[in-house]
């Protein structure tokens, strides 16, 4: 089963011959659910291309999210990885991957999971661990993801990349994902950019992040309405906004609660409605931001301004950290007063006074 290449030739692997991808779908009888977003690539000149993305795999430790019927799988196999670690959630896919595993005897370890789930911490062997402050392990995460877990997973791992800990607890892990073209241009967007968004800050002051090229939809079986965008990630060493996670998701979620207004109405969420005009005028002076700024027109200096300002007012009140406007929003509903924060002519006058 096991070939060595030809000399000069970069994989030290080579699969045997196996039956094509749309085979093993009408082997398996797979369909792709349009309720879990599934989306298969059958072109495996195309997979070939998304792996290359992830850099030298030679001899490295790789976990594939999601593989389905397995195109990128052949890949990654392909390129002659040390093994590789796959986590699937639709047990349909399962005996598939295992011809696959049995094609590449020893080097491929399959999980039946929910990657939302999974403890990565414990995904690969303790000797590949390397400093924050080195070059990233020998790890990878590729993964062509259903579009409906794409946000929340790349939120989630955005968070360990800040904490250190789940897949990044082995180092700057680095991540090769697939992205609704959408999604992509917003993990990528510059300040002043339309598709600037809470998405381009998160993952840009904690990652480089780079859209390395488009699919076409066509490409996929069945054809999604949208196109799809291969993105790399890589973490930095020194984050940009040095601030707990938590506390840096707040304040640019709630700038960008009001995306087409003035950057001071969604910073006005951050604070009770007792004390909000001055608090607002407080935030927005320590930090030198312009409040007629639009929050897409922030650079990246100006939200760590924000954000180091916002934690010096939590550190001197600690109730300040705990509020969460919609629930004061839902209580004023429930009392009959809504009036001020939703919008109506007393809030307009607040604006007018900034």
């Amino acid at each position: 089963f096991c070939l060595m290449a030809a000399p000069g030739k970069v994989a030290a692997f080579r699969l045997p011959p196996l039956p094509s991808i749309g085979e093993i779908i009408k082997l398996f009888r797979l369909k792709a659910l349009k309720q879990l977003s599934q989306n298969f690539l059958l072109d495996l000149r195309l997979t070939d291309k998304i792996v290359k993305q992830a850099g030298e795999l030679k001899n490295a430790h790789v976990c594939e999210v999601g593989p389905g019927p397995g195109g990128i799988t052949r890949s990654i196999l392909s390129a002659g990885v040390e093994q590789l670690l796959l986590i699937e959630k639709d047990a349909r896919f399962i005996p598939g991957l295992q011809m696959l595993s049995e094609a590449a005897p020893g080097k491929v370890h399959i999980v039946h999971g929910d990657i939302l789930t999974y403890k990565m911490e414990k995904a690969f062997p303790k000797h590949l661990k390397k400093s924050w402050e080195d070059e990233p392990p020998d790890i990878h995460i590729i993964g062509n993801l259903p579009f409906s877990v794409s946000t929340p997973l790349i939120i989630k791992w955005l968070e360990n990349v800040s904490k250190r800990d789940g897949p990044f607890s082995y180092g700057r892990t680095q991540m090769t994902l697939t992205f609704q073209k959408e999604v992509a241009e917003r993990l990528t967007a510059n300040p002043g950019s339309k598709q600037r968004s809470r998405l381009s800050i998160m993952a840009q002051h904690l990652c480089t992040v780079e859209n390395r090229f488009v699919i076409p939809g066509q490409a996929f079986v069945p054809k999604p309405e949208v196109d799809v965008a291969v993105v790399h990630f890589i973490p930095l060493v020194q984050p940009k906004i040095q601030q707990p996670f938590e506390l840096v998701e707040k304040v640019v979620r709630s700038v960008f609660q009001f995306r087409r207004k003035y950057c001071f109405r969604g910073i006005e969420t951050l604070f009770p409605e007792n004390g909000r005009l001055k608090r607002t005028e407080q935030l927005m002076m320590t930090a030198d931001v312009d409040p007629t700024l639009r929050p897409f027109q922030l650079s990246m200096s100006q939200f760590r301004k924000l954000c180091n300002a916002y934690r010096i007012m939590c550190e001197e009140d600690p109730s300040l950290f705990v509020f969460d406007y919609r629930e004061e929003l839902k209580r004023k509903k429930t009392t009959g007063n809504v009036l001020g924060s939703t919008g109506q002519p007393e809030q307009t006058e607040e604006e007018n006074q900034l």
